[in-house]
């Protein structure tokens, strides 16, 4: 028997039983949603929000009165659209939206300053979201399995931004405002129509590059302290004869939330903070 769908105005009757412990976390993923409880709005002390795959539809405006939500996770649901609501969460720092049906995100989406983390892969973006560029805080950026086919020239005004995500897009050709995103860590470039590479030594913080599945003869130029995933990449790491360090994984993991754990998830101290060697990407990115 499945779990029965809550009345759409009341909070679900182990709610709190959940929020008893002084967490101030709800926990609501996996139940049939269509929307979410008005209840749950009302939750102002609410810092850590979980509604992940509930077949959730809408979002209520009354959202916005979450104000001390820190963390917010609708993966896996059939949103359309996000309420300008959302965009008024103030210490907001991680959103999880994959696998949803978003086709763009609010103008508003620029007011969430706070924002640390945003998860929007697989969705159906085709064009880059501007409101982003205009979040110069956010440090990871997941939007694989969108369909991109180009990047902003103004891309590198994210200056925060360490770890980015775009396997499964449309790309032809490499964009080249990443080549003026310095500061990046993490790049995944998996599963796109990329035929080459320039030279990729630009990147000078680059610690992890992952190309596979593209229609390319090899390898890229990248300095030695590069971490590479694709065609060609396993004899050019051990020509180097250096420890391989493990790449982060692609998908959400709770355990990373605290600030410490989320600047080891985008290699913020450096290549050890990547861990020990591992055989190849695809083994991190099952759903924790």
């Amino acid at each position: 028997m499945g779990i029965a769908e809550s009345t759409p105005d009341e909070l679900p009757s182990d709610a709190e039983e959940q929020l008893r412990n002084g967490e101030q976390q709800l926990e609501l993923s996996g139940r049939r949603l269509r929307r979410l409880p008005s209840a749950v709005c009302a939750l102002s002390r609410l810092q850590k929000l979980y509604v992940s795959g509930t077949g959730l539809r809408e979002l209520p405006e009354e959202i916005e009165e979450l104000r001390e939500l820190r963390i917010l996770a609708l993966d896996f649901n059939k949103l359309e659209r996000l309420p300008d609501g959302l965009c008024r969460l103030p210490r907001l720092t991680r959103l999880y939206l994959g696998g949803n049906r978003l086709l763009a995100l609010p103008p508003d989406f620029a007011q969430l300053q706070s924002l640390r983390c945003l998860w929007i892969e697989g969705n159906f973006l085709r064009r880059f979201p501007r409101p982003l560029l205009r979040l110069v805080a956010l440090q990871s950026l997941q939007m694989g399995d969108n369909r991109l086919r180009a990047l902003p020239a103004e891309l590198p005004r994210m200056t925060g931004l360490r770890g980015l995500w775009l396997y499964g897009n449309r790309f032809e050709e490499f964009p080249p405002a990443l080549l003026r995103m310095g500061r990046l860590h993490i790049l995944d470039l998996d599963r796109n129509r990329l035929g080459g590479f320039p030279d990729l030594h630009p990147l000078r913080a680059l610690r992890v590059f992952s190309y596979d599945h593209n229609p390319v003869t090899g390898p890229p130029r990248v300095a030695d302290t590069v971490f590479l995933v694709g065609e060609g990449a396993v004899e050019r790491m051990a020509e180097r004869d250096e420890p391989i360090p493990r790449p982060p994984p692609r998908r959400p993991v709770r355990a990373f939330e605290n600030e410490e754990e989320e600047d080891l998830l985008i290699g913020g101290a450096g290549p050890r903070a990547l861990g020990p060697a591992r055989d190849n990407l695809r083994a991190l990115e099952a759903p924790p």
